[in-house]
């Protein structure tokens, strides 16, 4: 990894989706959380703040170290623990079965391989576990599609992988989750080429 990468993403990153508009796509997809809980792409910990009370501790998968060190303030405030514990969402350190809930928030578009990185969450939660995610992807009107294959190289380069064109809900449930709850829109007051997202729970049957 670059300097950019390394040091100056993660600040962008932090920027981007700390902004004030997605605390309530926040509050929804952390609603309903409890118990153990593991959360891939923890970025500088916008989430923490929005952790129910029923959250008994919360394990936060980061591969940047910058990022983490931006958390910190959060992860000092949270009145739920919350430990670095894997930088690497698509090898999970955990023994299966052990996690009730897990969060995305904006993960799978960047991750390098989703279906990988859902194919561990599935593992490691419990049966019944719930896997909680915010994502943008692709989008539901091929007018929009057609801009998103367009502009995706650029937003590959510039937010570090990041893509457009990520069925998201289909990787879900391609990795044996049964989505519960799902609902597809646009993100107000955002371009739709980058504001197709899907909010949702799904389940380990």
């Amino acid at each position: 990894m670059g300097m950019y990468a390394e040091r100056l993403l993660p600040r962008i990153v932090n920027l981007a989706c700390g902004r004030s508009e997605f605390a309530p796509l926040r509050r929804r997809a952390c609603a309903g959380l409890a118990g153990d809980v593991v959360e891939i792409g923890f970025g500088a910990g916008h989430n923490v703040p929005f952790y129910p009370a029923e959250v008994a501790r919360v394990w936060a998968v980061e591969p940047a170290a910058k990022a983490w060190q931006l958390a910190a303030e959060r992860v000092r405030a949270s009145t739920v623990p919350v430990e670095l514990a894997a930088p690497d969402g698509q090898q999970l350190p955990f023994a299966e079965d052990c996690f009730d809930a897990a969060l995305s928030f904006f993960t799978l578009c960047t991750i390098p391989d989703p279906g990988a990185a859902l194919a561990e969450l599935h593992r490691v939660l419990k049966p019944g576990g719930t896997l909680h995610f915010v994502e943008h992807g692709l989008a539901p009107d091929e007018s929009v599609r057609r801009w998103q294959r367009r502009l995706e190289p650029v937003q590959k380069i510039v937010m570090g992988g990041c893509h457009f064109t990520r069925p998201t809900v289909e990787l879900i449930g391609d990795a044996g989750f049964v989505v519960t709850e799902l609902d597809v829109f646009y993100q107000p007051n955002a371009p739709k080429f980058d504001a197709a997202l899907s909010v949702g729970v799904a389940r380990v049957s």
